[in-house]
């Protein structure tokens, strides 16, 4: 429930702090005194577009604040959800700043408007005079079947089963339209597959070619210089194998007078060893090596193919290659496999249409089951507002195919006359009719606490007084389960209040303000009083007065 509403800064208002209690509260006030502008201070902490027209002093922020109890509400997961913290006394704050700028916060927490929309959806319902065309609004009527029935629960099991199934739809038409595109690119695969594949690649090949032909390329030059470091080693005018031993010859006369003299002998027997196998080695590969030139065509070719490919397919590496060929390996395996993936998809959807055509059958009984009791509360309460031939009827059928609210079509039907015709609301209610229509549904949904404040704004209009008075009884009533409050021009439902708020207006020498303030029970006699009779209070107006406040 709304707790307590501060606004500063906001049209015709400097400062207001205004406390609210539970139960059936009426505010009152003359015409333009300033009813309507805490209404519109309100719409901004439920979300509303901010405007800078609205503020009284351009140059300071405008700031609305409220308190909300939400004890037993359960909107923690709400909370939860949106990372702000939860507190059952909880704050929300409204600033516009004059540069037009808005922020909102809730429990000091920065939130966003949608947050704060969703949030007050679940507070409260401001009713005026256009809400009354949500009378012939589906989902409207739906909400008040639902809310009546307490399916919120079967709602929410109904809708997470909905969804799984137009997941499991969405994820076979995507299959659908990736075989179609893929179907088409098929061939082409087929055509990059199989040149790679016959080009039959080796993970490391290209770098072993691409060094045989450098070899094969520079033969002669590889030739000529391992001639030359054979001569160099063994065959040559100074052999580097003959200066060696001779050196060890000089060491080995010394040896016995040269203390170490063995050591080094030791030493370059060890360097001649690897010297006369390296001499071998070179001999031998220059032996080896001959000039092939249908090899080193074959090497280019097959470099030419591997580069091509790689030019083809804007990569640089052979591995690259082959990840390609894997990758067009699996797409066309899955395009084989492809009925077997529909067959899966299909037998799921079928397994998910089951439960969800349960889940729909619940809750369309559990809908259906409440119809009567609907009927019967909006009739009686119809009949006692003035009109006693009022029927109300809950029209049903099945649709054709299901929705994310399930699969019911509903449609409140409405006459006011004596074996007048079953219609849509709009189509056949005045003005007056929908507001005592609409006031009736209010009432049904405040019995099923499905919002912790209504805020009625002028629901009375074109009423008389003795249907007023009923009305009054009415919202009296529903203060007994949720928070009502009514702004109202008449003094049959200003008595019915528990509290009573005025808005007036003040003059000073610059300007003109707007207050509200709470009245006490003589201060409300005086107000009911004046609106029964005006300016003039008269003795009998202050007793009908009391009257009203007694009843």
């Amino acid at each position: 429930m709304l707790k307590q509403l501060q606004i500063l800064n906001y049209a015709l208002i400097d400062s207001a702090d205004i406390s609210f209690d539970n139960g059936f509260s009426v505010i009152t006030g003359e015409t333009g005194a300033g009813k309507s502008i805490m209404l519109g201070a309100l719409a901004l902490i439920l979300g509303q577009r901010s405007d800078t027209s609205a503020m009284r002093d351009k140059e300071e922020k405008c700031v609305v604040e409220a308190c909300f109890n939400l004890e037993g509400y359960g909107l923690e997961p709400l909370f939860v959800a949106e990372d702000v913290d939860f507190d059952n006394e909880t704050v929300i704050r409204r600033e516009i700043l004059p540069s037009g700028k808005s922020r909102a916060f809730v429990n000091d927490t920065p939130v966003t408007l949608n947050f704060l929309k969703e949030l007050s959806q679940k507070l409260i319902d401001i009713h005026s005079q256009h809400q009354n065309l949500l009378l012939g609004d589906f989902n409207f009527q739906l909400m008040v079947v639902d809310t009546v029935a307490g399916n919120a629960h079967l709602k929410s099991d109904y809708r997470k089963g909905f969804d799984q199934l137009k997941q499991i739809k969405k994820e076979r038409s995507r299959l659908l339209e990736m075989y179609e595109k893929q179907q088409s690119d098929k061939d082409y695969w087929s055509f990059q597959a199989n040149q790679l594949r016959e080009a039959a690649m080796q993970p490391g090949e290209q770098a072993e070619l691409e060094q045989e032909l450098e070899q094969l390329t520079h033969v002669e030059e590889i030739k000529a210089a391992l001639s030359s470091a054979n001569l160099l080693m063994a065959e040559g005018e100074y052999p580097i194998l003959d200066g060696i031993h001779q050196v060890q010859g000089e060491l080995s006369r010394i040896s016995k007078y040269l203390p170490g003299g063995d050591e080094l002998w030791s030493r370059l027997e060890i360097i001649n060893i690897e010297l006369k196998d390296i001499a071998r080695e070179i001999g031998e590969r220059s032996a080896g090596i001959e000039f092939e030139p249908q090899r080193a065509r074959y090497v280019q070719d097959r470099l030419d193919t591997i580069y091509s490919l790689q030019q083809k397919h804007h990569v640089d590496s052979v591995d690259a290659l082959l990840s390609l060929l894997s990758d067009l390996d699996e797409k066309l395996t899955r395009l084989e496999s492809f009925d077997e993936e529909i067959a899966l998809l299909d037998n799921a959807i079928a397994a998910q249409q089951a439960i969800v055509e349960t889940l729909a059958e619940k809750l369309s009984d559990s809908r259906k089951a409440v119809f009567e009791s609907i009927q019967h509360s909006i009739e009686q309460q119809l009949h006692q507002l003035g009109m006693p031939h009022a029927r109300f009827r809950i029209s049903h059928s099945p649709s054709e195919a299901f929705r994310d609210d399930g699969f019911d079509e509903i449609q409140f039907l409405f006459t006011a006359n004596k074996n007048g015709e079953l219609a849509d609301i709009p189509k056949v209610a005045s003005g007056g009719e929908m507001s005592r229509v609409m006031l009736c549904i209010k009432s049904l949904l405040s019995s099923a606490k499905g919002l912790p404040t209504i805020i009625f704004d002028e629901i009375d209009t074109g009423v008389s007084g003795e249907i007023a008075d009923k009305m009054g009884r009415i919202m009296q009533q529903m203060g007994l389960n949720i928070q009502v409050i009514s702004i109202t021009h008449l003094p049959q439902i200003a008595g019915k209040g528990a509290n009573h708020y005025k808005v007036y207006k003040t003059d000073t020498d610059h300007q003109t303000i707007s207050a509200i303030r709470q009245l006490n029970d003589e201060d409300r006699v005086l107000e009911i009083a004046g609106m029964l009779s005006g300016a003039e209070l008269s003795e009998a107006a202050l007793s009908n007065a009391r009257d009203l406040m007694a009843k």
